[in-house]
C-alpha cells in the first residue's frame, strides 16, 4: 500500500516537568494526520513546568526534537509547543452587536469578532487564547453557525486565556534558542481536551484533571467549550519523593517501584507480596532490602488521599456539582498509576475514566497513553486552524456586554434543566 501523500507538516512539543517529547504528524490532503516521528528525553532546567534553567531546556528540547526528526527523515523549523503551569486563566467574555432583522453574512461575523478583538481587557497577563465559541441569536444561545439566519442581536462568547507573561516568554526563548520557529504557546488543557473528549462529553459537562509529574491542572468543559480551570502546585513527582523519602531509596528506584508496582488500591495479595528496592545489591555480596508491596501501595494511598481531596475542594469551586458534574477524565503522566480511575471514582463519587488521545494514524503504543495526551492535541489544534480574534484587525466599534449571570451560570442552568 503507497504511503499517503503528505500536504502538510505538523510538529508539536511537550516541555513538562519529567519529560520533553515531540511528534511530527503530517496532514493528508483529506485531513487524516498521520505520525511520522517522535522524540522524547527526560526533562531537564524545568520544575513545576517553570523554565528555571534556560541551558538545559534548549539542550533537552533539541534532543527531543532532533530524535523526532531521525525518525520522521525532515527537519523542522517550526513548532506548536503547550503550556502548564500555574496561573493559568480561563475567561468568557460575550459581545453583542444590533443588526435590525436583516439575514446574517460572513460580514456581520467578522465585524463582530473585530469588535470583539477591541474588547478584550487581559488586565497585565498574556492572552494564549481568544476564540469565538458560541453565537447567540435574540437571546437563544448555543448557535454554533448563524451564517443564513435572521435576528435582532447578535451575539458571541469569546473564549479567553490568559497567562502570566513571564514563564510564557522564557518557554518561547529556550525553543527559539534551539532555532526553532514557536507558531503558538497553547495551554494543555485546550490540547488534552482536544485529543481524549468526546464533542458529548464537552456539551454535557465534563471535568478534565492532567496529572503531570508536577502540575495538576483541573479544568471544566460545558457547552461545547472550556469554561473554568485551575491549577494547582503538585503531580505525580510529589508520590516518587514520597516514596524515596519512605525507604531511603534514589527518585530513579522510586520512579521504578511505582511504575511497575504501585497502584492506586490495595488488595489483600500485597501483604505476600515482597519487593527488593536494589536488586544489584545482592550481586555485590549483601543482602537487597525488600519490602511489600502492601506498604508501598499505603505511601502512595498517603499522599493520593491529599492529592484527591485538594481536587475535589477544586470541583466544587468549580461548581462541578450535580447532574453537570457526572464525569471526570483523567489524563497526565499520573494517570497511568494502576488503578487510578477506580480510585478517583470512590474519592471523588463521580464517574472517572482515564483519558487516551485519538485522532492520529500510527501513534506507537509508547505514545499512545494518558501521559501524552497533550502532545497529540497540539497536533489536532494545529490541524483545525483555530481562529483567533488576536489576528483580526482593530475596528472602531461599539461593544455591548450582556450584563447578568456570567456565561458558566448560564451554561449550567440550561445544562441542568435537560436532566
Amino acid at each position: 500500500m503507497a504511503p499517503p501523500r503528505i500536504e502538510r507538516i505538523i510538529t508539536a512539543l511537550d516541555v513538562g516537568s519529567w519529560k520533553v517529547c515531540a511528534l511530527i504528524a503530517g496532514q493528508t490532503a483529506e485531513g487524516q494526520l498521520h505520525v511520522l516521528g517522535t522524540g522524547q528525553r527526560e526533562s531537564r532546567g524545568v520544575q513545576r513546568g517553570y523554565v528555571a534553567d534556560m541551558e538545559q531546556t534548549e539542550h533537552i528540547v533539541r534532543e527531543a526534537i532532533e530524535q523526532a526528526e531521525r525518525i520522521a527523515g525532515l527537519n523542522i523549523d517550526d513548532v506548536w509547543v503547550s503550556f502548564s503551569a500555574g496561573g493559568l486563566l480561563s475567561d468568557v467574555a460575550p459581545i453583542e452587536s444590533e443588526l435590525g432583522g436583516h439575514r446574517i453574512e460572513q460580514e456581520d461575523i467578522d465585524d463582530l469578532l473585530a469588535a470583539g478583538r477591541a474588547g478584550i481587557d487581559p488586565e497585565g497577563r498574556m492572552i494564549l487564547h481568544a476564540q469565538p465559541a458560541l453565537y447567540t441569536l435574540d437571546g437563544l444561545t448555543g448557535v454554533r453557525n448563524p451564517i443564513g439566519l435572521h435576528a435582532d442581536r447578535l451575539g458571541v462568547d469569546i473564549h479567553i486565556i490568559m497567562a502570566d507573561g513571564a514563564p510564557v516568554r522564557n518557554l518561547e526563548a529556550a525553543v527559539r534558542q534551539a532555532h526553532l520557529d514557536v507558531n503558538a504557546v497553547v495551554a494543555s488543557p485546550i490540547a488534552a481536551g482536544l485529543a481524549c473528549l468526546s464533542d458529548e462529553e464537552r456539551d454535557l459537562g465534563v471535568a478534565l484533571v492532567e496529572l503531570g509529574a508536577a502540575v495538576t491542572t483541573v479544568s471544566l468543559y460545558a457547552g461545547g467549550m472550556l469554561v473554568e480551570m485551575a491549577s494547582l502546585p503538585f503531580g505525580a513527582s510529589d508520590i516518587t519523593d514520597d516514596i524515596a523519602s519512605a525507604f531511603g531509596i534514589r527518585r530513579s528506584q522510586a520512579q521504578r517501584l511505582q511504575s511497575f508496582y504501585g497502584s492506586a488500591s490495595a488488595s489483600p495479595r500485597d501483604n505476600n507480596d515482597v519487593i527488593e528496592l536494589d536488586p544489584g545489591a545482592a550481586a555485590a555480596g549483601s543482602e537487597s532490602p525488600r519490602i511489600t508491596r502492601a506498604q508501598l501501595v499505603t505511601v502512595i494511598r498517603q499522599r493520593l488521599d491529599a492529592m484527591m481531596g485538594e481536587i475535589g475542594r477544586t470541583l466544587k469551586d468549580l461548581h462541578f456539582v450535580g447532574p453537570v458534574g457526572r464525569q471526570v477524565v483523567l489524563v497526565g503522566g499520573g494517570a497511568d498509576l494502576k488503578g487510578i480511575a477506580d480510585y478517583t471514582q470512590v474519592a471523588l463519587g463521580r464517574a472517572a475514566r482515564i483519558g487516551r488521545p485519538r485522532g492520529l494514524h500510527g501513534l506507537p503504543d509508547a505514545h499512545a497513553g494518558p501521559a501524552f495526551a497533550t502532545l497529540a492535541g497540539l497536533v489536532l489544534y494545529a490541524a483545525s486552524d483555530p481562529v483567533d480574534l488576536r489576528d483580526l484587525p482593530m475596528m472602531a466599534q461599539d461593544i455591548y456586554r450582556p450584563k447578568g449571570a456570567s456565561i458558566l451560570q448560564r451554561l449550567m442552568t440550561a445544562l441542568k434543566s435537560s436532566f
